[in-house]
C-alpha cells in the first residue's frame, strides 16, 4: 500500500477521475493532471510513470468507446517524428529532477496556451505539419504526460468528422503511452508503491470515462473550462516553488 497522506489520495482519485472525464468527455482537459501528479509524488521524474498506466486504463476505455469511428491513416505520417520526440523526452528524463520540474511547468504552460487560442479562435487556420507536431507530442507526452493540445490542433487540420477526431486522438494516445512504458522502465520510474496506486485507480479513471459525457452535458461549459484552467494555472505555479 503507498503511503500517502489523505491529501495525496484525494489528489490521486481526482487527477485518475479526470484521466478518464478527458477521455470521454473534454480531451482540453488532460493536461491538467500532470502538474497535480508532480505534486502528489513529489518528484517530476517519476510523476509521469505514476500516471501512465492509469491513462493506458482510460485509453483502453477511449479506444473501445469509439472502436467504429477512428481514422488512422491520419496517424502514419505522424510516426517517425513522434519517436523522435519520445527519444528526446527519454534523455530529458535523465536531467536534473528541479530542471525536469521547470521543464513540465513551461510545456503544461504552451499546452494551456494553445487550448486557450484554440478555444477563442476555432475557426482560425491550423497548419498540421507533421514533424513539428509529432516531435511536440513525442517529447511533451514522455516528459508530462501533457501531449493533447497540440495533439488535437493536429487532428484539427486534418479536418475530420468530430466522431472521427475523438476516435483518432484515443488511437494515438494508446499507442503512444504504449511506447513509453519501456522509458520508464528504463529509467527504473516504475515501483511497487506506484504500480500499486495505479491498480487502485482503474476504478476511478473508468468511474470518470463513464461521467464524462454527462458531467460536460449538465455542468455550464464555460464555468467547467474556467475551473480547469484556473486549477491548472495554479498548479503550475506550484511546481516553481
Amino acid at each position: 500500500m503507498p503511503d500517502l497522506a489523505a491529501w495525496q489520495w484525494m489528489l490521486g482519485v481526482f487527477s485518475a477521475f479526470m484521466i478518464g472525464v478527458a477521455k470521454t468527455g473534454a480531451p482540453g482537459i488532460g493536461t491538467l493532471v500532470a502538474p497535480l501528479m508532480v505534486i502528489l509524488v513529489g518528484d517530476a521524474r517519476h510523476a509521469p510513470a505514476w500516471a501512465l498506466p492509469v491513462l493506458i486504463t482510460a485509453d483502453v476505455f477511449a479506444v473501445w468507446y469509439w472502436r467504429k469511428q477512428a481514422e488512422t491513416r491520419q496517424l502514419f505520417s505522424l510516426a517517425p517524428w513522434v519517436l523522435a520526440g519520445i527519444a528526446g523526452g527519454a534523455f530529458a528524463l535523465g536531467l536534473e529532477e528541479l530542471l525536469i520540474r521547470r521543464i513540465l511547468a513551461i510545456i503544461v504552460f504552451a499546452m494551456l496556451a494553445i487550448y486557450l487560442k484554440r478555444r477563442l479562435s476555432p475557426a482560425s487556420d491550423v497548419h498540421g505539419n507533421p514533424a513539428f507536431y509529432g516531435l511536440a507530442t513525442g517529447f511533451s507526452s514522455t516528459v508530462a504526460n501533457a501531449a493533447g493540445p497540440v495533439m488535437n490542433l493536429y487532428l484539427l487540420s486534418r479536418k475530420l468528422p468530430k466522431e472521427e477526431f475523438v476516435a483518432t486522438g484515443a488511437w494515438f494516445f494508446l499507442i503512444l503511452n504504449l511506447a513509453k512504458v519501456p522509458v520508464y522502465a528504463y529509467h527504473s520510474l516504475y515501483s511497487p508503491e506506484s504500480l500499486t496506486f495505479d491498480a487502485m485507480m482503474i476504478p476511478i479513471v473508468l468511474g470518470g470515462a463513464y461521467a464524462g459525457r454527462w458531467l460536460v452535458r449538465v455542468m455550464p461549459q464555460k464555468l467547467f473550462e474556467a475551473a480547469v484552467i484556473g486549477l491548472t494555472a495554479v498548479s503550475c505555479v506550484l511546481l516553481f516553488r
